[in-house]
């Protein structure tokens, strides 16, 4: 018996491997949200971030936070000095921002359709990374209407 091969066709625009795409841009600046959404935080409750803090807040290592306050750094988001607090500059500031909009969005809508709040702040902080500019848009409209 003579055995054939399927062709497979290539995927058209909007198809899984965008998606994917999407998913691996969005888990790369995931960790920058989370840390310039922390260290304002910090800023606001305890007049300042420092690296021991940021540790205890996130549960991870000193030096994993002072890794990934190097690339923060590098990136344009924080400015640090050893021994000293950590700052956001501008564009960490405006990060910081926008991660806690998405977040409380994402807190809200899911608490609108009778999530608990302890469930909704769990499962807000995989979505709020993740969840497309339109999709939060009608997560806001959709509250609205309520």
């Amino acid at each position: 018996m003579r055995q054939t091969h399927k062709t497979i066709a290539p995927r058209a625009a909007g198809q899984p491997s965008d998606a994917f795409r999407r998913s691996r841009r969005d888990h790369a600046t995931e960790l920058a949200q989370d840390y310039v959404e922390a260290i304002a935080d910090l800023s606001a409750s305890l007049g300042e971030a420092r690296v021991v803090d940021l540790a205890r807040r996130l549960g991870v290592t000193h030096v994993t936070v002072n890794r990934t306050l190097s690339r923060l750094r590098q990136a344009g988001f924080v400015n640090t000095r050893p021994y000293r607090a950590i700052f956001l500059t501008d564009a960490g500031h405006k990060l910081a921002e926008e991660s806690k909009r998405r977040h409380e969005t994402v807190v809200a809508y899911l608490r609108s359709i009778g999530v608990s709040e302890k469930t909704a702040e769990m499962d807000a902080e995989g979505i709020e990374h993740h969840v497309s500019p339109d999709t939060l848009a009608a997560f806001e409209r959709q509250m609205k209407r309520r």
